[in-house]
This record gives C-alpha cells, structure tokens and sequence, in this order.
C-alpha cells in the first residue's frame, strides 16, 4: 500500500485538540504514521510538500515534520518530474483545486499511489479515477 499524506494532514496533530473531529483526525493521522513506521504502508513524498514544509513558521513542528519524512520515505518525487506534475496539476486545476493541492495530488498520482491523505474539507470532495483521497480516518477504517 502506497500512500501520499499532504501538508495539513501532517500539521493535524499540532492543530488544537479540543474540537472532536480535529482529535479524531489526529489519531487516525498518527496511527497511519504507525503504520509507514512499521513498514505495512509505503510512504511517498515530493519535492512540493518538503517545500510546502520548509514555509511553516514554527520551527519545532516543521522539524518534526521534515524528520519524519526523512527517515520514512519510501519513494520521492523529485523536480526532475515538475513537467509531469505541471501538466497533471493543470487539469486538476481545472476542477477548482488550488495549486499546491493539485501539485501534491499530481506527485501522488505519479508516484501510483493507492490513496492520497488529507484533511482539507475542498480537497476531499474532489474525485480522480487515478487515486482515492480520503481523510486519515476514512483510511484507517478502509484498511483496517
């Protein structure tokens, strides 16, 4: 199983806990990393997110972000792809899908991932026959 998690979902477990959904996705969110730490789930990551990454203000969270990616990634994609994922993310685009999104879903898609991870609400509700994007919960109960 290869998986793609996005930005958001990454910074989900320093988002406040105190709201019921945002726990609930933070847990499932973790035990997913769990899983890519136990070598049951591939985990891909791209060029976008490291940069995506890189951007975050607080200091703490985009090192424990950048440290997990770097020890756990399974496949990357590299910006020797970024003509691929120009093209691709252009006509996700064409759905309402901001930049960013689509050039993470791109990189997902070229990778061949199984699911793309995220727990942006717009981003969820688009549809591609190339990959299943799911948020961390709807995973964990579909893999479990």
């Amino acid at each position: 199983m290869r998986v793609y998690l996005d930005n958001c979902c990454y910074n989900r477990p320093f988002d406040d806990q105190g709201q019921d959904r945002i726990h609930i996705e933070a847990q499932a969110k973790l035990n997913i990393q769990q899983k890519i730490r136990y070598g049951s789930i591939e985990l891909v990551t791209s060029y976008i997110l490291v940069a995506e990454n890189a951007a975050n203000r607080f200091e703490s969270k985009r090192n424990d972000i950048q440290n997990f990616i770097d020890q756990y990634t399974g496949i990357y994609v590299s910006e020797t792809n970024s003509d691929k994922v120009k093209a691709i993310a252009n006509d996700i685009m064409d759905a309402g899908i901001k930049l960013m999104d689509a050039c993470h879903v791109a990189c997902a898609i070229i990778a061949g991932c199984d699911y793309f991870i995220s727990t942006d609400k717009r981003l969820l509700k688009y549809r591609d026959s190339r990959i299943k994007i799911v948020n961390p919960v709807v995973y964990v109960v579909e893999e479990d």
